[in-house]
């Protein structure tokens, strides 16, 4: 995954597409971020697994960034950070739609019996199922509705 980003932000960089460049960047940057947190050398590659976890946590930094800026009332940085989502967006795998996660869950909750009083655990394992895959706060919502 780290030797796919590097061979990416060499095409940005011919292409000359500064935004992508930058994210690119950011996201290497992030990496060697998560190397040195786990006590590993700058120069270590991290598993692919490992790359998704921080790759989503970038995308889930600009969604959030997003919605504070249109609350905000600043469209322009929003739009801004749509733009490095969407290149952030092209490593993370597809994620599961709506009517996928509701059915999902309602397998799970027909397989698996759910103590009301421990909700939490029961969505905890569903997102460990789900990583990756589906946004946990929509993955929550449903999980209530469906309860």
């Amino acid at each position: 995954m780290q030797e796919t980003i590097k061979t990416k932000l060499k095409e940005a960089m011919l292409a000359k597409n500064e935004v992508a460049v930058l994210t690119l960047r950011n996201i290497l940057s992030s990496f060697t971020n998560e190397l040195i947190s786990k006590g590993k050398k700058p120069t270590d590659v991290l598993t692919d697994d490992e790359c998704l976890t921080v790759i989503a946590r970038l995308a889930k930094q600009r969604r959030d960034s997003i919605e504070q800026f249109n609350n905000g009332g600043r469209g322009d940085l929003a739009q801004n950070e749509m733009t490095e989502l969407a290149v952030i967006n092209e490593f993370l795998p597809a994620q599961m739609s709506e009517a996928d996660i509701k059915e999902f869950l309602q397998n799970y909750i027909s397989t698996n019996t759910i103590d009301p009083d421990k909700k939490g655990q029961a969505l905890g394992g569903i997102m460990k199922e789900l990583k990756g895959r589906a946004d946990g706060n929509l993955v929550k919502k449903l999980f209530e509705e469906i309860l």
